[in-house]
């Protein structure tokens, strides 16, 4: 009778695997990483986007929550710019951004890779829309240009159109900040006194505690819920 065998399977740490790690080792241990985390009403802005996706597929495009999310992301980080920055870690400074280049993780065969929208707060909801399909199509393809990777200034990673909710995400180092993005769920929640089935979004805010400090995690969430919260306050952002 033949012995069975106890033999590990020996898979070599690789390609974009191996990058991924050493990424990732880079920002555990030169960062000093704090998750805050939070949940957005996003009924009415839900509402909002079922609402327009009609009208955005008569013109070819596909229409999601993500566009109005990058948009309130960046009018939060115009209203706290030490999150919208770099530390540079060999000269003891800080980076502080003028330009929003928004990285949005995308999962992909070989493995976890960050395409940049660049200057999103210069791109319409369209055309933010537009950059998404388009960047997250070729990097899962691994036709995706190396440059389309690099200069992101904030990223988020969308967890929730896999399944989750709260999550503790790496920053994008040297990125001071990043936000995981949870899955919309109907909850029970208190709205104009009443208790109400409410579309709650969890928000997960990593940041570097060197640069950045607990309250000013809380506000820069306080923030981001406002514009969430109040699509016609983000539509006026827009304009």
């Amino acid at each position: 009778m033949a012995e069975e065998s106890n033999t590990d399977e020996i898979i070599p740490i690789k390609g974009v695997r191996k990058i991924i790690a050493q990424h990732m080792s880079n920002a555990s241990t030169q960062s000093a990483a704090v998750t805050h985390m939070e949940e957005a009403d996003v009924t009415d802005l839900d509402a909002l986007v079922k609402k327009e996706k009609e009208a955005f597929k008569k013109k070819g495009v596909k229409m999601t929550m993500m566009p109005y999310l990058v948009k309130a992301i960046v009018a939060t980080l115009k209203k706290n710019p030490y999150f919208n920055a770099h530390v540079d870690d060999k000269n003891q400074a800080i980076l502080l951004k003028n330009y929003y280049n928004i990285g949005i993780a995308v999962d992909t065969p070989a493995g976890l890779m960050v395409p940049v929208v660049k200057d999103a707060d210069k791109k319409s909801l369209e055309e933010i829309s537009v950059s998404i399909q388009d960047l997250a199509t070729r990097a899962t393809t691994r036709k995706i240009k190396l440059d389309e990777l690099k200069g992101g200034t904030f990223t988020i990673s969308n967890v929730g159109a896999i399944g989750g909710i709260f999550i503790t995400p790496i920053q994008n180092y040297p990125e001071v900040a990043i936000i995981g993005v949870g899955r919309t769920k109907e909850k029970p929640a208190v709205y104009e006194g009443k208790i109400a089935i409410r579309k709650l979004l969890p928000l997960s805010l990593t940041f570097d505690h060197r640069i950045v400090d607990g309250a000013q995690a809380a506000k820069f969430c306080n923030e981001l819920k406002v514009m969430l919260e109040s699509p016609k306050l983000l539509l006026a952002n827009l304009k």
